[in-house]
């Protein structure tokens, strides 16, 4: 690491001021042409260039369009993260398509629903991860799938491309990723693709328990990344190790783009665990770590039981979650780190919005979650150079509140999506009359900018930096023919931020396994959704207002000394 924050920034203003508008692989090219043999993609077992990345995704983008994939199109991809899935997201950039990235975790429910109302023309999918059979799936969605894609059931899906990971059984006879790696025989014509059209539809989870799929265009995409990199002060080949899922905005865009303006490189795991984590650190001598605080609490954890040459660590953004307040200064004792920054973000703010400076002391780290980001030449000079700005208002009358003031933050700027793909309805109830997004979050700004969350509006919450909606939960526990009523509350955990607990009201005369509906839960949603613990109780245990309505806060304190009793 070398020179201050102040230095490393301004050499980052002189490279990019003024800014130019650009798409994906119009930041991947340019990348390339400076630092075209440097390693942008490292994994255990390989490496690859700038240059390397820029024509394996050329040849991707060849198979897409032999594939039939147009401008416009949406390509769904259920990847890991491999190589492939940034190679697949660069190639459907080049031919102006539109990535949906869906969350390895989803279950067959949530996987019909996401291609139906993705309008998915293409899926790109692992044949298995974990515990997770995405060909079985596949069988039970659409059983014709290997011959028809999507046949009657999902008729926009036209294609059906396997990633084979080595943890499933071979399907003879369908479509391989490798085939779009080989079919490339004719080049394909640069297309002219604006850095204002559509990139990304990213699901996130809505008020309505149905998920919304965000639009992120190329423009908000690359300035948020370049963004980044300028309010961390990345120096020339900086390099971060990470698990977290790329088809997140945290791994997308706070790790795999972000790197592309300093020609840095990303290290990428597929499954988190702590010492697998420091090793990587010391033998790809990375400097910087994405992680959320539970990861960070088990590498800390791992590196007091064995001794790694951290020396290149000087980095790491922790965020996402509730963090314990000795997490900053043993991050500091124990893995070396020099420079720690926390912020807070969402989908449909693109990435992170706010983050603590690195050279910020730890009282700001303890007390808050990071200033409006300055992104420097990426950002709007009217919005004092950020890409999203922060109100904090009055739920009831929606009057601007004065620094200090604890009310729901509302957002506004090029970095806020424009709205949800064919949810009009969700669209404007997310935004004021006058066109500012209402996060549902609790907080205040302080008159430095800087904002400290104190609660949501909403009934969500995060586990491992996942949000959960628990409605969604709830709706499928009464789906069970021994579950009459399910209440989800959120408690604090060190490790997770939060987990679920989940309040349980049986029939009448019938008798519920809280282990059988553990497994019920588990088959259908994704692992993070379902609840830690299940309470047995009764219609009279659950703290009501006048109209019926579940007082979810009184809920959760009951938890807490109910299972601090057992």
């Amino acid at each position: 690491m070398t020179g201050s924050v102040a230095d490393r920034q301004e050499a980052l203003r002189q490279r990019f001021a003024p800014w130019t508008p650009v798409t994906l692989h119009g930041a991947l090219d340019a990348a390339a042409e400076a630092f075209g043999d440097q390693p942008f993609v490292i994994t255990d077992d390989h490496s690859w260039s700038y240059d390397a990345i820029v024509a394996w995704s050329w040849r991707v983008a060849n198979g897409l369009r032999n594939a039939g994939v147009k401008t416009g199109d949406k390509v769904a991809i259920i990847l890991a993260n491999y190589a492939e899935f940034v190679v697949l997201k660069f190639a459907i950039s080049r031919i102006g398509a539109i990535a949906v990235p869906i969350n390895i975790m989803n279950r067959r429910d949530e996987l019909r629903y996401l291609l139906e109302q993705s309008d998915s023309a293409m899926l790109v999918t692992m044949d298995r991860f974990r515990d997770v059979d995405y060909l079985d799936i596949l069988d039970q969605i659409a059983p014709d799938w290997a011959t028809k894609a999507g046949g009657s059931t999902l008729p926009a899906l036209r294609n059906i491309f396997i990633f084979p990971t080595g943890e499933g059984e071979a399907r003879h006879g369908v479509h391989l990723f490798a085939d779009l790696d080989a079919s490339s025989t004719h080049p394909l014509a640069v297309l002219d693709v604006s850095p204002q059209s559509d990139c990304d539809i990213i699901y996130t989870s809505g008020t309505t328990g149905s998920p919304k799929g965000v639009l992120l265009t190329h423009d908000m995409l690359t300035r948020t990344a370049f963004g980044s990199a300028y309010a961390r002060a990345f120096a020339p080949g900086h390099r971060i190790v990470f698990s977290l899922p790329m088809f997140h905005v945290y791994g997308y865009v706070e790790g795999l783009l972000s790197v592309l303006w300093v020609g840095g490189a990303i290290i990428i795991q597929r499954r988190f665990d702590a010492r697998d984590t420091l090793d990587a650190i010391v033998r790809h001598r990375a400097s910087d770590a994405l992680l959320i605080p539970a990861m960070t609490l088990a590498i800390i954890d791992a590196a007091r039981a064995q001794h790694y040459d951290l020396s290149s660590l000087h980095f790491a953004l922790s965020s996402g979650a509730r963090a314990p307040e000795r997490i900053w200064q043993e991050m500091r004792e124990v893995l070396g780190v020099r420079e720690i920054t926390t912020g807070y973000g969402m989908t449909e703010a693109t990435a992170s919005t706010t983050v603590t400076r690195p050279d910020d002391p730890t009282e700001r780290l303890l007390t808050t979650n990071g200033r409006m980001r300055d992104v420097g030449p990426a950002g709007d000079a009217a919005l004092s150079n950020r890409l999203v700005t922060y109100e904090v208002v009055d739920q009831e009358s929606g009057a601007i509140l004065p620094h200090g003031a604890v009310g729901e933050l509302v957002a506004y700027g090029p970095g806020i999506t424009r709205g949800y793909y064919k949810k009009p309805e969700a669209t404007a109830a997310a935004f004021t009359a006058d066109g500012w997004l209402k996060t549902g979050d609790l907080g205040r700004i302080d008159a430095d900018g800087y904002i400290t969350l104190s609660g949501r509006s909403k009934e969500s919450y995060r586990c491992g930096g996942e949000q959960i909606l628990p409605v969604e939960v709830e709706d499928l526990l009464v789906s069970h023919p021994t579950v009459l009523q399910a209440h989800i509350v959120p408690i604090p955990d060190e490790r997770m931020g939060e987990v679920g607990v989940a309040f349980i009201i049986p029939r009448s005369g019938a008798t519920v396994d809280t282990e059988d509906l553990r497994t019920f839960v588990s088959e259908r949603l994704a692992r993070y959704k379902v609840p830690r613990h299940f309470i047995v109780a009764s219609e009279s245990d659950i703290p009501t207002t006048a109209s019926g309505r579940a007082r979810k806060f009184l809920l959760a304190k009951q938890a807490l000394k109910l299972l601090e009793l057992s």
